[in-house]
């Protein structure tokens, strides 16, 4: 978890980096091909994690209700571990009325002692990112904000995610909530995101639960009989002037707005089975950060494609053959039990090659396999090796993308007299290197 203190060092950080931005290496040449207006900026593969674009990626900020992912994320793990379901009801506690009746805080007027379906408060989190509904969704599956705040930082560590402190579900600064932040975190805390983080989390929740996008990807929901729409303005056919910020294939996921914030939103967009993530932090304003989300998009989209580079059976020449021991065959072929794809650049093919990882434990001292040997035996792994200009970092952690390196044929086991017509072979041999070894001793 970051400590506290990295808080009030990300302005001193953000220094550091714009001085070191000149000596900086490869992921610099990203600023020819993507101006993106943001402090912080990230797009990655959301079927491998691949990230193909990122600025100042690892910068700690506030990211307001993008914080909302995780306490979806919990909802929906609730709901599928059956501790709960969309029936379920509850009614809000005072804390959460309160912040629904606060205009600031994108509150959709809820009712006190009146049973609300989780169903109907996570619809109004997901689209209208209302605060109080996440709170009493917080409060329903934890018993209070304060130990779901624990549960949000323990599945924070859990996912891997690099840079993170949760100090509430909501995403408001703790000094908004007039003295109810949650037990165990500071006043004035507000919770701490990077921007490859919340690239991460957004990667758990819409390959972990895909029907969060059902709910994220609505252009306007309802609730008492109030009709709200989604703040994430690139879904195609919002209502009105939003429409001008429709993107093909946007179905979700997350706004984020405070004064500390500032413009903060982690969308996603498909497109013919290619979808990608990308987060946007403290963009000028909230036409701004769709706009820099669709520069990051139309860059994934028109410059790289999906590839088979390598298809299932493929031999290294020279390098596809493994000695054997004790078997009727000296060697046995290797291929790939698989094809190798990723996500590639235009023109970039040329720089993708295989590497082969035998296991060690799978051969004897002498570096052979012992037979008997069977057909599609895995020996080890291909790796997808990228020599490149460019630097593809995966947000999940260091992922490789291999496939198994498997056997081409059986090689049965030698009989007991090959075996013994071998073993005199070798005893023979070891005698006469012997006495080589000592008559080139004596001279």
């Amino acid at each position: 978890m970051i400590q506290r203190f990295k808080a009030s060092l990300a302005i001193t950080l953000a220094i550091i980096l714009s001085f070191t931005a000149v000596f900086a290496g490869p992921k610099d040449t990203y600023a020819s091909t993507v101006a993106v207006e943001a402090k912080s900026a990230i797009l990655v593969d959301a079927e491998t994690g691949k990230v193909l674009f990122e600025k100042e990626a690892d910068l700690t900020l506030p990211p307001a209700s993008m914080t909302k992912m995780m306490t979806e994320y919990l909802v929906l793990e609730a709901i599928d571990e059956g501790k709960i379901s969309w029936d379920t009801t509850t009614q809000i506690s005072q804390y959460a009325f309160d912040i629904s009746a606060n205009p600031e805080y994108s509150g959709v007027g809820l009712k006190l002692n009146k049973d609300y379906t989780v169903r109907e408060l996570y619809e109004a989190m997901a689209v209208n990112s209302d605060n109080a509904t996440t709170i009493a969704l917080a409060e329903l599956l934890a018993g209070t904000e304060g130990e779901f705040v624990k549960m949000m930082n323990e599945k924070a560590k859990e996912m891997g995610l690099p840079d993170y402190e949760f100090v509430n579900s909501s995403g408001l600064n703790n000094s908004h909530l007039d003295g109810n932040h949650p037990e165990g975190t500071e006043p004035d805390a507000t919770n701490l995101l990077s921007a490859r983080s919340a690239a991460l989390l957004a990667y758990h929740l819409i390959n972990d639960y895909p029907e969060s996008l059902e709910f994220s990807g609505q252009t306007t929901a309802e609730i008492d009989g109030q009709k709200v729409t989604n703040w994430n303005w690139m879904i195609p056919n919002m209502p009105g002037s939003l429409s001008q910020f429709g993107y093909e294939g946007v179905d979700g996921l997350k706004t984020g707005y405070t004064d500390l914030a500032g413009n903060c939103f982690t969308g996603t967009a498909e497109r013919s089975g290619q979808r990608f993530i990308a987060v946007v932090m403290k963009a000028d304003s909230r036409p701004s950060r769709f706009r820099q989300t669709a520069k990051l998009f139309d860059y994934g989209f028109q410059q790289f494609q999906r590839k088979e580079l390598f298809e299932e059976g493929y031999q290294i020449d020279g390098e596809s053959e493994l000695p054997v021991t004790k078997g009727k065959e000296d060697v046995v072929e290797l291929e790939t039990n698989d094809s190798l794809s990723t996500l590639v650049k235009k023109g970039d093919e040329e720089n993708y090659t295989i590497k082969y990882n035998i296991s060690k434990d799978k051969l004897d001292a002498n570096g052979k396999l012992v037979a008997p040997v069977e057909k599609g035996q895995k020996v080890g792994t291909a790796e997808l090796v990228y020599s490149g200009e460019d630097q593809y970092d995966n947000i999940l952690s260091k992922k490789t993308n291999t496939v198994d390196l498997v056997t081409t044929s059986s090689v049965e086991k030698a009989n007991w007299f090959m075996l013994m017509i071998g073993g005199i072979g070798e005893f023979f041999s070891d005698i006469f290197s012997g006495a080589v070894d000592m008559v080139k001793s004596w001279f």
